[in-house]
């Protein structure tokens, strides 16, 4: 007995050394890998599948691995595979997906009233990659609280659809399901094999998709600078122009570029599926509009779908790859590249063909590190989807736009597929739970995973300048 409380007391003392050690892009590495795993695990197990047998060990993997990453792709129907303990489980990853490892383990803190420490409140920052460690714990609290808030009322308004259609009991646990899979933007259902498609002509449902999925792709801080400038509205402290001008660069920058990509989008996809007789066409001319919105947001990474995807054509499918590629913004439940990445990539090219030595916008000034990092995060993405794109047309056989839709889509944590998902081999099943994981992750933050410790001296001595040709 004695031998086995000092091993404990050893083990202990060995994991908080690790963990001190650890920066938060390892702490969310290892923790995202060790929540797959165990998540795997266990739907793998009899009394979570409907058959009550054990399901696929690969399966289970992808199926975690798709719920904590917030993806979507599945390789078996959620809605007829798992048992209601399942389904469960499958709604707990979603949601710890969707906070992040991060959020979980410092809400976990706040709820056990246990003191988060200096080095806690570094993570945190580390994690959102605030400027600032002013006000992190009640950031968190806003984040954690905000969440359980907008998912609470994503759930009210699928119950005025799913409780007289399903019952009381069914359906709002459907309503609570889907609205936390909606807002994590994970993209997965327990409705059957078809997502959304039922409700591709039903205002409610799909708007109510809608505002969850804008509203989470925007990132906390957004939400933070909406809230502050709302108040100095109602307050009358300001005008409604000097308000949003008092508004972050990040949050200026997240909001026109969502408003662009989400009407840009959904005006190509109505003009080109127009005439289409098995996407649009057979639609009325509002809810041709409502249609091709819903594909238009859903690209920016939630992942449900009300037309399925292998139907539309393929200049839709291309803008769609686009639109995943791109994603939501920084700081929330989004994946992709994300919107500030591509406005700083449009705004540092602007300022190169003006012949200015800044990269400039809204009257201020970004930083050339911000502008590298930006960079690093588009090139890391690009060479994702091309190298898994190739690999996955090695590995099965299928045609170009379908591989290159489905690795966008696992690479961007979108959910979105032409239906091959169900046919990948061995193989090509673990290389989209590589893509998700690495999607999941951001590639910087898995670049950076094993880079030296913050506070570590830089060297003084640089490499002498040579210029080389460009362009």
């Amino acid at each position: 007995m004695k031998d086995r409380s000092l091993f404990h007391r050893k083990m202990s003392r060995l994991v908080k050394q690790v963990g001190s050690h650890m920066t938060a892009g390892q702490i969310m590495a290892v923790g995202f890998a060790a929540a797959i795993f165990a998540g795997g695990v266990i739907l793998s197990m009899p009394f979570c599948n409907a058959d009550g047998k054990w399901l696929s060990f690969v399966d289970a993997l992808f199926s975690a691995c798709s719920a904590v990453c917030v993806t979507g792709l599945m390789t078996i129907v959620p809605a007829s595979q798992f048992t209601l303990i399942g389904k469960v489980i499958l709604l707990l990853l979603i949601q710890f997906g969707g906070f992040g490892i991060i959020a979980c383990t410092m809400g976990a803190f706040l709820v056990l009233r246990r003191q988060i420490t200096l080095r806690n409140k570094v993570i945190i920052q580390q994690g959102y990659d605030l400027d600032t460690m002013s006000g992190i714990v009640r950031m968190l609290k806003y984040v954690i609280r905000g969440t359980f808030l907008v998912e609470g009322i994503g759930a009210l308004g699928y119950a005025f659809q799913f409780v007289p259609e399903y019952g009381p009991g069914k359906g709002i646990w459907y309503a609570v399901f889907h609205s936390v899979s909606t807002f994590c933007n994970a993209g997965i259902d327990i409705l059957g094999d078809n997502s959304l498609g039922n409700y591709v002509t039903n205002p409610l449902v799909s708007l109510v998709a809608v505002a969850l999925i804008i509203v989470s792709g925007l990132g906390f801080l957004v939400w933070r600078d909406i809230v502050l400038a709302i108040r100095r509205i109602v307050k009358k402290e300001c005008s409604v122009y000097r308000a949003v001008v008092k508004m972050r660069l990040h949050s200026k920058l997240a909001l026109l570029m969502t408003a662009i990509l989400v009407v840009s989008g959904t005006v190509f996809v109505f003009l080109a599926e127009y005439t289409n007789p098995d996407t649009l066409g057979e639609l009325g001319f509002w809810e041709k509009w409502m249609a091709a919105l819903f594909q238009s947001v859903t690209t920016r990474t939630a992942g449900f779908f009300t037309i399925p995807q292998n139907c539309f054509r393929e200049e839709t499918r291309m803008v769609s790859c686009l639109l995943m590629f791109v994603g939501g913004s920084p700081g929330g439940t989004a994946g992709g590249v994300k919107t500030t990445t591509i406005a700083l990539l449009l705004a540092t090219c602007w300022s190169v063909l003006k012949g200015r030595e800044d990269t400039e916008c809204f009257r201020r000034r970004i930083p050339a590190a911000t502008i590298r990092t930006g960079f690093a995060v588009f090139t890391v993405f690009l060479l994702a989807v091309v190298t898994g794109t190739l690999a996955l047309l090695c590995f099965e056989p299928f045609r170009m736009m379908e591989a290159l839709y489905e690795v966008v889509s696992a690479v961007a944590t979108v959910g979105l597929t032409t239906g091959i998902t169900p046919f990948l081999s061995t193989g090509g099943k673990m290389l989209i739970i590589g893509l998700m994981y690495l999607g999941r992750l951001g590639p910087v933050t898995l670049a950076l995973m094993f880079a030296a410790k913050v506070g570590k001296k830089k060297s003084g001595s640089r490499l002498p300048e040579e210029r080389i040709m460009v362009g």
